[in-house]
């Protein structure tokens, strides 16, 4: 009984846990926002549900339909989900120097001064 409750309470299944209940509540956001847009896009287009548009007798209208509600979609997550974090990654996660590390420095200049004394005097 000890190792299922060590492995019910590990951190990893706790926090995919909490990720599943707010990503539960987020798809509740990202929805309405696509209901919100789509129904602007039926404004100008007419009708939010491209569902039976059919040109030349071609059903794409269901296909249609899902791909606008896909770009939406990933037009809300992007804006509201990845942008800020980026930033917000960017401005209290800074980026670590690119030079060379001083313990490398440091090597480096250890072997070339043992280079230029086996080269010159022994």
């Amino acid at each position: 009984m000890t190792g299922f409750k060590n492995f019910i309470l590990r951190g990893n299944l706790v926090e995919l846990a909490v990720a599943f209940i707010m990503a539960g509540a987020f798809a509740a956001v990202v929805t309405a926002t696509v209901a919100l847009i789509m129904d602007l896009v039926g404004k100008v287009g007419g009708t939010p549900d491209f569902s039976n548009y059919t040109p030349h007798g071609i059903h794409v209208g269901a296909w249609l339909t899902a791909l606008i509600a896909f770009l939406i979609m990933a037009a809300v997550v992007y804006y509201l989900i990845v942008m800020p974090y980026t930033k917000a990654k960017e401005r209290f996660f800074p980026a670590e120097p690119t030079g060379t590390p001083a313990d490398i420095a440091l090597l480096t200049e250890i072997r070339d001064l043992l280079a230029t004394r086996q080269g010159g005097g022994l």
